[in-house]
């Protein structure tokens, strides 16, 4: 089973959006791959060669909206 990933526990998850920098900074570092992936972009050169880079403002940009979700409206649903 190979690229399959733990989830977070959910005393990380409280901790986050109690505002705890380290609980946070867990749940960011857990969500990094998936958010490179999705601020991969095609690069063509000038001989039409297509690259993959990672777009750095993008990325950025969606951990920054990452961060602000969840200090500002994570609601944990009790089972």
């Amino acid at each position: 089973m190979a690229g399959q990933v733990k989830p977070i526990p959910v005393p990380v998850i409280l901790a986050a959006v109690a505002g705890d920098e380290d609980a946070l900074a867990a749940v960011v570092a857990h969500y990094q791959n998936y958010i490179r992936a999705l601020a991969t972009r095609p690069l063509k050169d000038e001989y039409g060669n297509t690259y993959l880079y990672v777009d750095e403002d993008m990325r950025l940009r969606l951990e920054t909206k990452l961060i602000h979700s969840i200090v500002t409206g994570f609601k944990v649903l009790s089972a």
